[in-house]
């Protein structure tokens, strides 16, 4: 069966959309192939700076022809409905129809319509056009002369030859030539731009690749990548160093370059007095050069790795100089910053009042940026008010909160009024990336307790599924109180997340502090946090009068289902345990656990089943207005199963209840599990709806015990199976 391989070259493609839009390339032309009825056994697709290819293999040569069987109208039908019927068709005549017979309609006419199918070339001809002028860019460009008319091409990077072969692996390829703007598909390309501008004749992917290779190209990737690394390793290596991994770098590298040579760089040992982070972002951001570290340490060494897109004559040495060049300059100016910002700011007698405000030591730098960003209202959300006034109501949630952290309260002040101060600092307007970090090192050089500067750089944490979660309860506090700030303020504003929308990150807040609650094992109760919050946000905007705890408390119910699922927990387990006014997660969270425990057991099963059959029961004849009795009467009990589930329930539903109050979900199942067989006897033996209506509202009551003992743990009504 044929190959096909389509190579779309331009200038330089940003790095960042490489992937996506080769992926793109890959997914338009299959899906327009098999929906032009071809098939396909495989398909990849790769990528370079200058080029977008796919490779499909085992594509059929023609699309199958279809049959249609198309019903018309009675043979005795007017003549009108015929005329309708045949040209629908596209018959010319009734001797091309047939005659099918219904013993209960009579005669009718039947148009048999063969669509014949299409030549692979003919549908990759017809259908690649679309697809390259339509291509789903972030951004495109139209460039050339052509650019001036109505309609004309628009690409990421001017477009410059299009590669259209197909063919079976033994025969020889064709050239299926469509044309774009002006540029027409064929088989020539061309390799590296410096090392093989000449252009080169290519049939299959096999001998496209080949070429490539010795053009200086390297078409693949993930090949590209495992270059790149290995040789920056090996680099490291024989100059005593290790290579500081950097999977994000990794990538964009690779798609900023054909023919990747690693080379390695200098600079001064005396820019490494520079906080190792600034160092890094520093080469990253602005060369995109990987860092070394010795062995087993933790600050870096003067020596980077950077990557090449040429084979030098010299060996690099030149290249490997002038990048050194640009990382002294872009060091020097990291430098500065450090330097500056552990300096006095020139305006600090305009700074007084933020200082008083806040309490800040206007003798100390990182005090001085806290007082400068309060005295410039920089704003942080225009219906949440400024950086100042936002710190101010963290600093009131904060302290309520570390009453039930048991933080350090007069740690935790300190900490929250200096979190937001490094945003004022020359290292963190340079590198934003840097924020909490910096504000970190600037507290340690002006001596805060070891504590407070922690929280500084950990309030942000965790940012994401994998990132670390702060355990010291200083670091805790602050980090909780900057996230239900941020949450209950925007909840406020009604600016809260939407489909797949969320601008403010509030999911990842949100997250943040269920993380923060159950991995740090906090007994945090969100409704009182909530309402802290609150207040605080109103005595600044009276204006705001939400009622905001209910729906966002169900918004962490929605988040904490998805932490827990992850975790393996059963939706429908979780659904059990969740009051709509739950807001003890980690009680949530242990609940759910100790329930996965029993529901698994062999004892918890037989009593779930069990239990769903008396509320089952129970909820039908509560439905149709069956008499239910207030409470059990024993002296209308006629059977012992009566009475022993009765007091079987009395007694479980006291040490169930009991263990609640200790906490311990555990026993509290283990009590409840005493019910099975008291159960199982009662529905052998006892048919609930007797004839006589005080014994069956009575024998209703008692199933209803059932519902209301086992409801003290969950709502065994929602739990599957």
């Amino acid at each position: 069966m044929p190959d096909l391989l389509i190579e779309l070259r331009s200038e330089e493609i940003p790095a960042r959309m490489q992937r996506k839009a080769a992926g793109d390339l890959k997914k338009l032309v299959t899906d327009a192939l098999v929906e032009a009825g071809l098939t396909y056994e495989g398909a990849r697709e790769y990528w370079t700076p200058r080029r977008l290819a796919l490779d499909i293999r085992g594509l059929t040569a023609r699309s199958a022809d279809l049959r249609e069987e198309r019903k018309g109208p009675r043979i005795d039908a007017n003549e009108k409905a015929i005329e309708g019927f045949l040209r629908a068709a596209g018959l010319s005549s009734l001797s091309e129809a047939h005659v099918h017979n219904d013993p209960k309609k009579g005669d009718f006419y039947v148009a048999h319509i063969v669509k014949p199918g299409r030549e692979a070339e003919e549908i990759i001809a017809d259908v690649m056009p679309a697809i390259i002028r339509d291509f789903p860019w972030p951004k495109s460009m139209r460039s050339g002369a052509a650019s001036a008319k109505p309609g004309s091409l628009r690409w990421v990077r001017p477009l410059q030859s299009i590669v259209c072969t197909f063919g079976a692996e033994h025969d020889e390829t064709k050239v299926i030539p469509f044309e774009v703007d002006g540029i027409v598909a064929s088989n020539i390309t061309y390799g590296h731009r410096f090392h093989a501008p000449e252009a080169i004749t290519v049939r299959r992917f096999a001998d496209y690749a080949e070429k490539l290779e010795k053009a200086k190209v390297v078409i693949d990737a993930e090949r590209r990548k495992e270059i790149i690394s290995a040789d920056a390793h090996n680099v490291a290596f024989a100059n005593g160093l290790e290579l500081v991994e950097d999977e994000g770098l990794l990538e964009e590298v690779a798609g900023l370059v054909e023919w990747p040579r690693v080379l390695m760089g200098s600079f001064e040992e005396s820019y490494l007095e520079i906080p190792s982070e600034i160092i890094r972002l520093t080469i990253k951001t602005n060369q995109k050069c990987f860092v070394t570290r010795k062995p087993g340490a933790e600050t870096l060494s003067n020596r980077f790795i950077l990557v090449s897109n040429i084979e030098a004559k010299d060996g690099g040495k030149e290249i490997a100089h002038g990048n050194g060049k640009v990382v002294r300059a872009r060091l020097s100016d990291a430098a500065h910053f450090w330097k500056r910002d552990q300096g006095d700011l020139p305006d600090l007698e305009t700074l007084t009042a933020s200082a008083e405000k806040f309490g800040l030591d206007l003798k100390k730098p990182l005090d001085q940026r806290m007082a400068k960003l309060d005295a410039l209202n920089v704003t942080f959300h225009a219906k949440l008010g400024t950086q100042g006034e936002r710190v101010a109501r963290i600093r009131s949630l904060a302290a309520a909160l570390a009453r039930l952290t048991g933080a350090d309260a007069a740690s935790v002040d300190r900490a929250v009024v200096l979190a937001k101060a490094d945003l004022r600092t020359e290292a963190v307007g340079e590198f934003p990336e840097l924020q909490g970090i910096m504000g970190h090192k600037y507290a340690v050089l002006q001596g805060e307790a070891a504590a407070v500067a922690d929280a500084i750089e950990d309030h942000y944490k965790p940012q994401g599924p994998s990132d670390r979660v702060p355990t010291d309860p200083v670091s805790v506090t602050v980090a909780l109180a900057d996230k239900l700030d941020t949450l209950v303020g925007f909840w406020a504003i009604d600016e809260k997340p939407t489909g797949s929308k969320d601008p403010y990150a509030l999911r990842r807040a949100a997250l943040g502090v269920i993380r923060l609650i159950l991995e740090g094992s906090a007994r945090l109760p969100l409704l009182p946090c909530f309402d802290v919050a609150l207040a605080a946000l109103k005595a600044q905007r009276p204006d705001i009068r939400a009622e905001i705890s209910a729906d966002l408390l169900a918004f962490f119910h929605d988040r904490l289902k998805v932490y827990l699922r992850d975790l393996g927990a059963r939706y429908d387990l979780i659904d059990a345990v969740l009051a709509p006014d739950a807001d003890d997660l980690l009680m949530i969270a242990r609940r759910v656990e100790a329930l996965t425990a029993f529901i698994t057991a062999e004892e918890g099963r037989n009593l779930l089943t069990g239990t769903k059959r008396a509320t089952q029961i129970l909820a039908a004849e509560e439905k149709k207005g069956t008499e239910v009795a207030e409470s059990v009467d024993e002296a209308l009990f006629r059977l012992d199963a009566e009475r022993t589930l009765h007091a079987s329930i009395k007694v479980a539903s006291d040490d169930a209840r009991d263990a609640i109050v200790k906490e311990d979900f555990r026993s509290a199942m283990q009590a409840l599990s005493k019910l099975r067989a008291p159960v199982d006897d009662f529905f052998n033996d006892v048919l609930v709806n007797d004839e006589d209506k005080a014994i069956r509202a009575n024998r209703l009551a008692l199933l209803g015990l059932i519902r209301s003992a086992t409801g003290e743990v969950a709502d065994f009504s929602k739990i599957s199976g």
